[in-house]
């Protein structure tokens, strides 16, 4: 079997989702700006979101099991609102190490005041 000559299907979307998942992790590792951290956090999170989306496709239901398919839609939304107040909470809390260190650099991080 060979994914470039079939049609389209889930197993394509599950590979596409690994590859951004992998790119996520790498990018996490890679960087030192925490900007760039928080880039490589929301590549992971879109990468598992298209394999639920997958996951969740009525192309998959097998044996005439009945399903709607959109299990794997409510828990995307549901990480894509995640996401969205960990962007907004990571932010704030690099702009205040900004304003306490001048950089954003994830290394200088080595310090707590209390």
């Amino acid at each position: 079997m060979n994914l470039l000559t079939e049609p389209v299907g889930v197993s394509h979307y599950m590979l596409v989702g690994a590859m951004l998942f992998t790119a996520g992790v790498v990018c996490m590792a890679v960087k030192r700006n925490a900007l760039g951290v928080l880039m490589g956090i929301e590549l992971v999170l879109n990468g598992a979101n298209v394999n639920f989306v997958a996951l969740g496709s009525p192309f998959l239901q097998k044996d005439g099991a009945f399903s709607l398919g959109l299990d794997g839609h409510f828990i995307a939304l549901f990480v894509i609102v995640l996401a969205a107040a960990e962007a907004a909470v990571a932010l704030a809390i690099v702009l205040n190490f900004y304003n306490n260190h001048s950089t954003v650099d994830v290394d200088r991080a080595d310090d707590l005041k209390g």
